[in-house]
């Protein structure tokens, strides 16, 4: 199917695109669109086990502010601004060597699937845990980022009906405010955000509010609206209703089985261990993405029930019902570590099978010689 995407976004078309216009020119031409893409995604999980080194629990921000050095910060800005770059010029630098392929957007888009929970994971650093005093809690993190997993899925989803990415506003913007809150906490330390900003709410309660504001009252209705004039338009993908909302089910249910297991938690396991089930969410919730993104570029029906789930809901049933006892956390950090080999054992099987199929190679731009 022919890749098409729609950008509307006034700070993307008007100040983003130029620079990006400007940068590519200064890629040679014999790298690889893939590679850029790569690079990108190497570098924000860099940075993220870079911070989690220095915070691992979520709480340097808050009980011992400094612990965290500020060249940490700086280069997270410098690795975030980077990474945006090159996703935003490995679509434009395959058209300049005339090398798009499905396999690049699936390989943008399926790394983003997984990035986009990383950029989260990493930046609850700079707002760390509630402390009494400051901070978030766990809990709004993990609605926090279920909110912008929820957000990514909606423009997939929508793909998947419409045939046409709608690029979500909300993207450039949070870059935007990521690179420019690393920058403010490595210029004036992480006390910044610890001051109340308006009538007693603090920075970082803005930050949440605004997320949630333009998930559910701008991205969300933007989708069912374009979905809707699809449907107008008799343009859909899909004629039934059944067929249209297959791709959320299993989303659905994965979101409804990790907050189950979050609230019901005998030990409190998101409190235990939140970089570990956050990071568990972010994956397994980046695997079943894929699989939607792989059916709506191939035309193919999504399975109802994604297999983690069968696993999770075991793992689930064993925890909330006390039979895990004190071994919750070590079958949480076993089930992560599985998910996460499935995960990239998936993308790893999907590449090669697509780069044979097309016959080109992944981070090269030579044919493949025919056997």
């Amino acid at each position: 199917s022919q890749y098409s995407a729609v950008d509307t976004n006034p700070l993307s078309v008007y100040i983003m695109q130029p620079i990006w216009n400007k940068i590519i020119k200064i890629v040679p031409l014999w790298i690889a669109p893939n590679l850029l893409t790569f690079s990108g995604f190497v570098m924000i999980l860099f940075n993220y086990f870079l911070i989690s080194f220095y915070d691992w629990d979520y709480t340097a921000s808050g009980t011992s502010p400094g612990l965290v050095p500020t060249w940490v910060w700086l280069f997270s800005a410098f690795s975030t601004f980077c990474a945006y770059a090159l996703d935003s010029i490995d679509g434009k630098h395959a058209r300049r060597t005339q090398s798009s392929t499905p396999l690049g957007e699936l390989f943008d888009h399926g790394l983003d699937s997984w990035a986009t929970s990383i950029f989260v994971l990493s930046f609850f650093s700079v707002c760390s845990r509630d402390n009494g005093k400051t901070g978030v809690s766990v809990y709004t993190m993990y609605i926090y980022l279920s909110i912008v997993l929820f957000n990514f899925m909606c423009s997939h989803w929508e793909k998947y009906n419409t045939g046409v990415l709608f690029l979500p506003w909300g993207y450039d913007i949070s870059q935007v405010v990521l690179i420019a809150a690393y920058l403010l906490t490595g210029t004036f330390g992480v006390e910044i955000w610890q001051k109340p900003l308006l009538f007693g709410y603090y920075i970082t309660d803005v930050l949440v509010i605004l997320l949630i504001g333009f998930s559910l009252f701008l991205s969300f209705p933007q989708t069912l609206y374009n979905i809707h004039r699809a449907h107008l338009k008799k343009t859909l993908k899909n004629d039934s209703l059944y067929e249209g909302l297959l791709p959320l089910v299993s989303p659905l249910l994965l979101f409804v089985l990790l907050t189950v297991w979050v609230v019901l938690s005998p030990s409190n396991i998101l409190a235990k261990q939140p970089r570990v089930f956050l990071w568990m969410v972010g994956v397994a919730f980046s695997n079943v993405i894929c699989k939607v993104i792989v059916c709506q570029m191939s035309s193919t029906r999504p399975e109802l029930f994604h297999w983690f789930l069968f696993p999770l809901a075991l793992v689930v049933y064993a925890a909330i019902s006390g039979l895990l006892g004190c071994m919750e956390e070590g079958v949480l950090a076993m089930f992560t570590a599985l998910v996460t080999a499935a995960h990239v054992h998936y993308g790893v099987c999907v590449g090669r099978q697509l780069s044979e199929h097309l016959n080109i190679y992944i981070f090269s731009l030579k044919k493949r010689v025919q056997e």
